[in-house]
């Protein structure tokens, strides 16, 4: 059976996920922005083989989670699905970037980068992203008035840029 991690795992579709694949015997370690949600996450999937915790709002918190997940050993796969959703409000991380940019398109980028790599990489999309252009002129939202729905389309976006880029390599 195979390794997985699940970044963004402590609720939802991804912790339902998990528990269908714990189901099947697959060993799988789950993702939490924070010590409250690990402790959920746990007490939800107990046969889940362990709880990284790290806030992805931050480059310094990705980098931090990629190396926590690197040292628990190698993956067989990892799903990235840490996001935050298309009804939020304008609020730049401590590095000044746009939440919705640094959790769903910039963490992913950077896990891809720094976890060792496993032998297959899943990357969450939602079909917003077939209504979104990439404004790489305006990625970081300087220009343009903020639209919580756009960001998240666009997130959506580079996600899926980011999976056919990595494939082709």
């Amino acid at each position: 059976m195979s390794r997985i991690f699940i970044s963004g795992s402590s609720t939802g579709l991804s912790l339902m996920a998990a528990e269908r694949l714990t189901e099947q015997g697959h060993q799988v370690v789950l993702h939490a922005r924070n010590p409250a949600r690990a402790s959920d996450a746990h007490r939800a999937l107990p046969k889940a083989e362990a709880v990284v915790i790290g806030d992805l709002e931050t480059i310094a918190g990705a980098k931090n989670v990629a190396a926590e997940v690197n040292k628990l050993g190698r993956f067989d796969a990892v799903i990235h699905n840490a996001a935050v959703g298309y009804r939020e409000a304008h609020r730049l991380t401590s590095d000044g970037l746009p939440h919705v940019f640094a959790i769903n398109t910039l963490s992913a980028y950077i896990l891809t980068a720094l976890v060792e790599p496993p032998k297959r990489l899943v990357y969450l999309s939602s079909g917003m992203h077939h209504h979104a252009d990439a404004n790489l002129d305006d990625i970081l939202w300087r220009q343009r008035r903020w639209n919580g729905s756009e960001a998240y389309a666009e997130s959506k976006l580079h996600d899926a840029m980011l999976a056919f880029a990595i494939a082709r390599r």
